[in-house]
């Protein structure tokens, strides 16, 4: 697997307060969600960049106001016709 190393201020995990280590977890979180929700990620696999359990992933959705499931007009409308 790859690595990719982002740098932030040292203050960032004390302004959220947060240890450093909650801090990069919930920053690998925030990035799986948003490529989840852009489409670019499946949850399995947002999951385990975030390195949580897919279910648990699913879970966490709404905590960041994502859908975790993406219905267009016609899947709607089939979803509830008489």
């Amino acid at each position: 697997m790859s690595t990719m190393t982002i740098d932030y201020p040292d203050f960032l995990p004390a302004l959220t307060n947060q240890s450093v280590a909650e801090f990069e977890q919930e920053s690998r979180l925030a990035l799986a969600m948003k490529m989840y929700e852009l489409g670019r990620w499946s949850s399995g696999q947002a999951a385990r960049v975030a390195g949580i359990p897919r279910a648990r992933f699913l879970l966490e959705c709404p905590r960041f106001k994502v859908s975790t499931v993406s219905w267009d007009d016609e899947e709607i409308e089939a979803e509830f016709a008489d």
